[in-house]
């Protein structure tokens, strides 16, 4: 996705998160979040947003405390909150255009990366969790068929770092492959090291799981489960398993 397409995207995101957020109810319970609600749902990715726009503006290379970053907490006014979210996404926007998008700024994903790399990762968190609101809604979960093969490719870019974070999801041997039904994407993954690689070019593979974009997004995603009518598996459903076992995020 290109900067500007990842830029409107992540404004787009965050302002369907705010809406569903102003005409719901706060405290409606959101499943696939436990223990969360939809107020804590929009505290988090407001309070991230900001966060993420306080450490680019400070082009810091090392973690920014919380506690550090101006209006970080939620307004309890349920129409505030949604004008602080709204905002929160237009400060990222800014602080990336003021420090310069290839300005190294910290990751929890091993060294610096340029600032730029924050716009993409604060979409796909804002893509998550307006699924999860959804999802706490009992609404079908539409979203781009490009915004979720984009959010798809960014979680495997995750995952290829080799992150802690997640246990090597493919034994030596085992590849993946997820095709969508409503574009011309692929992804091809296979074990490399101690992580993975992956590929946009078909190949065959130990499992393979065809669906929407959007509902192999889920399913990465741990939103929906490997048996959803709306997936088609072949090949070794161990393999898939073990890898949604290992990639939680």
């Amino acid at each position: 996705m290109d900067p500007e397409a990842a830029r409107a995207a992540l404004l787009t995101e965050t302002d369907l998160l705010a809406d569903l957020y102003r005409s719901s109810d706060p405290t409606t319970p959101v499943p696939t979040c436990p223990g969360w609600t939809l107020a804590h749902l929009v505290a988090h990715v407001g309070g991230a947003h900001r966060w993420t726009a306080t450490m680019v503006t400070r082009r810091s290379t090392e973690n920014v405390d919380f506690a550090e970053v101006p209006d970080v907490r939620r307004p309890r006014d349920q129409q505030a909150a949604v004008e602080w979210l709204r905002d929160s996404a237009r400060q990222i926007i800014a602080a990336v255009g003021a420090t310069g998008s290839e300005v190294p700024v910290w990751t929890p994903f091993g060294a610096p990366r340029p600032a730029e790399w924050w716009i993409r990762r604060r979409l796909h968190e804002a893509t998550g969790h307006r699924a999860d609101a959804l999802l706490a809604l009992g609404r079908e979960v539409v979203m781009a068929p490009a915004i979720a093969a984009d959010g798809l490719s960014e979680l495997l870019d995750l995952i290829a770092t080799g992150s802690p974070w997640f246990a090597t999801p493919l034994e030596d041997g085992n590849t993946l492959a997820l095709a969508s039904t409503d574009s011309a994407a692929i992804w091809s993954v296979a074990r490399s090291g101690d992580t993975v690689a992956w590929t946009g070019v078909p190949t065959e593979a130990t499992v393979t799981v065809s669906g929407a974009a959007v509902d192999l997004y889920l399913l990465a995603l741990r939103r929906i489960s490997a048996a959803d009518a709306r997936l088609t598996i072949s090949g070794d459903p161990k393999v898939l398993g073990t890898w949604l076992d290992r990639t939680a995020f």
